[in-house]
């Protein structure tokens, strides 16, 4: 099994030393949701955007660093007391992503990519939706996070269209006035990407 990992080692970085780079600019949608180890609190998914840009460094195997804004949008409810708070979170995430080329013909590229993504929040807003005010508040949102990102892409010509599906690894929030919430982010990043190099 050693044997195995260091050979595949060896090859992923022969691929990226002798391999090609690309460089682009991206902007996509977010589809996300918080959820809560609460039963009296309910969350949705929510909309949101990112924008920035993303490098391939190798051939068949590659890395693929990017670096983007993200704004994501939460809503959670509470069932008892009647309360609905609204949750916007702008963060600069940085996946590093290992990918593969599935298929790698001339005009079309089919590519699987996963990795981690650190993700540090620059702006948060936590806004009540009713006239009970909620219990969180913009300090019990974590500053940085941490996920995992896995799925697909295609490529055609200079344009990189990637959709992915993304895990919490850690508690964006993790407690709330004296109650622990463990809220955890999931959902699915779709993007377009433009190649410039």
């Amino acid at each position: 099994m050693k044997k195995i990992f260091l050979l595949l080692v060896f090859l992923l970085s022969a691929d990226i030393m002798f391999g090609q780079f690309d460089f682009g600019l991206k902007l996509g949608y977010n589809a996300t949701k918080l959820t809560t180890n609460l039963d009296s609190v309910t969350s949705s998914f929510g909309s949101g955007f990112h924008v920035g840009a993303f490098a391939r460094i190798g051939k068949k195997f590659y890395l693929q660093p990017e670096a983007y804004y993200s704004m994501q949008t939460d809503k959670f409810k509470g069932d008892s007391t009647n309360w609905a708070q609204n949750v916007k979170i702008g963060s600069m995430d940085i996946p590093l992503l290992v990918g593969f080329k599935a298929l790698d013909a001339k005009v079309v590229k089919l590519r699987i990519v996963a990795g981690p993504v650190a993700s540090f929040v620059v702006n948060r807003k936590v806004k009540d939706l009713e006239d009970v005010t909620g219990p969180l508040t913009e300090a019990d949102i974590n500053n940085v996070n941490w996920m995992l990102q896995a799925g697909a892409g295609l490529d055609v010509l200079f344009l990189a269209l990637d959709i992915r599906y993304q895990v919490g690894l850690n508690s964006v929030i993790q407690d709330v006035q004296t109650t622990t919430w463990d809220t955890k982010g999931s959902g699915w990043v779709i993007s377009l990407g433009i190649k410039l190099l």
